[in-house]
């Protein structure tokens, strides 16, 4: 991409799968080995190089960070678990950054070997899965902690949580193993490497179409229901429910207070909610931000599919997929971000340490401190001055 557009096509023969007749290659992947389109917009080139090396470092330091302090310095909690393995998801994404920078600056010629390639691949499709399971599970985690607060607090523990993210790792893994057969380094027309699916492996000519096909479907529907569509399912009716509840509640509460059962409701702290607001401010930051960058990547996943039976949208797909895959990395840059920026006084919290900040936000003391503020909180209707103690310093 920056550098001179010259490649050794003999190394390129020798070392990867060339385009020939008798070469098992599906429909798309030999549009995209014959296709010679390459930016030569020298500057354009070099700022996208720079843009995808400044959130290569950043990605990987504000996660290392973030695995760092959630890892060592803060109390283990379950929302602590939740946060370590979606660090850890986005670190181990964050690492394939520099292998892709590297491969724009290559003029879009992947140089790095085949193992290189599956492995930059496995690491992609580990994240999308892991952080789709995880998003998940935290928003059913919240929302059983307010429909069902007793079962949730006997059932709810730090190794149940880490069992649960075991299980996430595990069926991600699973789900990624096609994605990792199918990996390969191919040669194109112009002597330049391609890293995609090569979904003719293990194929015969006889059934070169249909294999292509089926396996093209089979993967982008995975990813679609599994990673996106199901996950997003659960979400939208775990915060469906819970914000039916706490409207239940907070009616309740009111009734209860123009009725004069203040003293009562604040004694007993039966309507406290057992959720804290900082942490819940950034899941529902978290869901946002991986809607946003995830969509993009299954609409063209789609077009993909698509593109087997409409030939003409090929150049579309092998155009927009690209950028689609770079947006979809944002995901695991801006994640950090969010566990610390959830605070609106974050200005000033940046000159006590990291570990103090996220100790807050990951604190799970919550019925205690929001007890002792609806306690202060109802008092003050009693004309009591009091200044707030919540322990929770922050988070609005």
């Amino acid at each position: 991409m920056v550098r001179n557009h010259q490649h050794d096509m003999g190394e390129c023969n020798r070392n990867n799968m060339t385009l020939g007749n008798d070469t098992l290659v599906c429909p798309l992947l030999r549009s995209m080995l014959t296709s010679l389109s390459l930016n030569q917009n020298q500057n354009t080139n070099l700022a996208v190089v720079a843009v995808h090396g400044i959130f290569s470092g950043m990605g990987i330091l504000e996660n290392a960070l973030i695995l760092w302090v959630v890892g060592f310095r803060v109390r283990r909690t379950v929302a602590a678990v939740w946060v370590l393995n979606l660090a850890l998801s986005d670190f181990l994404a964050t690492l394939t950054l520099p292998l892709f920078t590297y491969y724009l600056y290559s003029s879009h010629s992947w140089k790095l070997g085949e193992p290189l390639c599956v492995a930059q691949s496995t690491l992609f499709f580990l994240n999308m899965f892991v952080s789709a399971f995880l998003l998940a599970v935290i928003s059913l985690d919240r929302c059983l902690l307010v429909m069902q607060p007793i079962w949730s607090r006997r059932q709810r523990s730090v190794a149940t949580a880490w069992k649960i993210c075991g299980l996430g790792w595990l069926l991600a893994a699973i789900n990624t193993v096609p994605y990792s057969i199918f990996r390969a380094v191919s040669c194109k027309t112009d002597g330049r490497n391609l890293c995609y699916h090569n979904f003719a492996r293990f194929s015969t000519p006889a059934t070169l179409n249909h294999d292509c096909r089926l396996r093209q479907e089979t993967t982008a529907m995975s990813k679609l229901l599994l990673a996106f569509l199901i996950p997003l399912s659960v979400i939208a009716a775990s915060y469906i429910s819970l914000s039916r509840k706490l409207q239940q509640r907070q009616v309740m509460r009111e009734n209860r207070m123009l009725n004069g059962n203040i003293q009562h409701c604040s004694a007993t702290g039966r309507f406290a909610s057992p959720l804290s607001p900082r942490f819940s401010k950034m899941v529902v930051a978290v869901i946002m931000v991986f809607i946003l960058t995830w969509s993009p990547y299954h609409a063209f996943c789609l077009l993909e599919v698509t593109s087997e039976y409409y030939p003409n949208i090929r150049k579309v797909v092998e155009v927009g997929l690209p950028i689609a895959t770079t947006f979809s990395f944002l995901n695991a840059v801006l994640n950090p971000f969010l566990y610390a920026f959830s605070c609106p006084h974050f200005c000033v919290r940046i000159r006590e340490s990291m570990g103090a900040l996220l100790e807050g936000l990951l604190d799970e003391g919550i019925l205690r401190s929001q007890l002792r503020a609806e306690s202060r909180r109802f008092s003050s209707f009693r004309g009591t001055t009091t200044t707030n103690g919540i322990e929770f310093n922050g988070f609005a």
